[in-house]
């Protein structure tokens, strides 16, 4: 397992498991067996309402809670301040545990100044051993990072072969912010699997086109966080660290980028408009 290290000396596994839209009575058996697998870090969210279920995997697991690096994400409230640390409390509840490793303002909506004071709070505490964001292009990240009193150490934004944040990487390794991937697959969209390029080199390598797909990630130096509710799909997903993508292989894998999100625009007036709809 590879590491990276955050600019507060936190080391943070570079491959986790991701719960998003895993079913919250699924959860609990999605983590155990990633778990099982050799993961050991796992990412969840208020948002996904699956805390409860990756809190209780791991209780069961019989590993020190030091073993695993947990990461949370805040949603945006209406409230702000006072919500935000309340549900730090709530989620810290929900997974049974007296710290969270990695706790993100999950989008750059709302009040998130105030939101990530209480997360700046949460961590001076001890309650959280890291902290950072989710979603913030770098418009929104350098001004928070300026006048934030703790500069974020995670990104964690749309990151995969066609649409590689080749653009705000430059900014977030000038602020030493670490560059984090949500859909490291594309969620499909694409033909991401079917891609021509992609299966060449998983047939170069005798891998999969998932495996390549992450280990071009890895090797720039991206964390990545890929999910599945199989544990077959878990086992290969991990294996990603007896090989190495050779200069051509990465080349050609830069210029799948489209330079655009396949999902939603963080900065488009529409998205935002429906985005906002949902705050709490």
């Amino acid at each position: 397992m590879d590491f990276v290290t955050l600019h507060n000396g936190v080391r943070m596994p570079q491959l986790g498991f991701g719960v998003y839209q895993t079913p919250p009575d699924e959860t609990e058996r999605c983590v155990h067996e990633a778990l099982e697998v050799g993961y050991r870090h796992i990412d969840t969210a208020q948002a996904y309402n699956n805390e409860e279920g990756v809190g209780a995997a791991i209780a069961a697991s019989g590993l020190n809670r030091s073993d695993i690096f947990l990461t949370s994400k805040v949603w945006f409230y209406k409230d702000g301040y006072q919500a935000a640390k309340a549900s730090i409390d709530e989620s810290l509840r929900k997974i049974g545990s007296d710290y969270i490793d990695l706790m993100l303002v999950h989008q750059p909506f709302g009040d998130y100044y105030s939101t990530y004071r209480a997360l700046e709070e949460a961590y001076d505490a001890g309650k959280l051993r890291a902290i950072g964001v989710s979603n913030f292009y770098p418009d929104r990240l350098i001004d928070l990072a300026h006048f934030a009193r703790i500069v974020p150490m995670v990104n964690q934004v749309e990151t995969h072969v066609f649409f590689q944040q080749q653009e705000a990487r430059p900014f977030m390794d000038e602020l030493n912010v670490i560059h984090e991937s949500w859909a490291p697959f594309a969620e499909g969209a694409n033909n991401f699997f079917d891609n021509p390029t992609l299966k060449a080199i998983a047939e170069e390598h005798g891998k999969t086109v998932a495996q390549v797909a992450l280990r071009y990630l890895l090797q720039r130096g991206v964390v990545v966080i890929p999910k599945s509710t199989h544990k077959e799909r878990m086992e290969e997903n991990f294996r990603v660290f007896d090989f190495e993508l050779t200069d051509a292989n990465m080349t050609s894998l830069e210029t799948l980028d489209t330079h655009h999100s396949l999902f939603l625009d963080h900065r488009g007036a529409q998205d935002v408009k429906r985005f906002v709809g949902f705050a709490r």
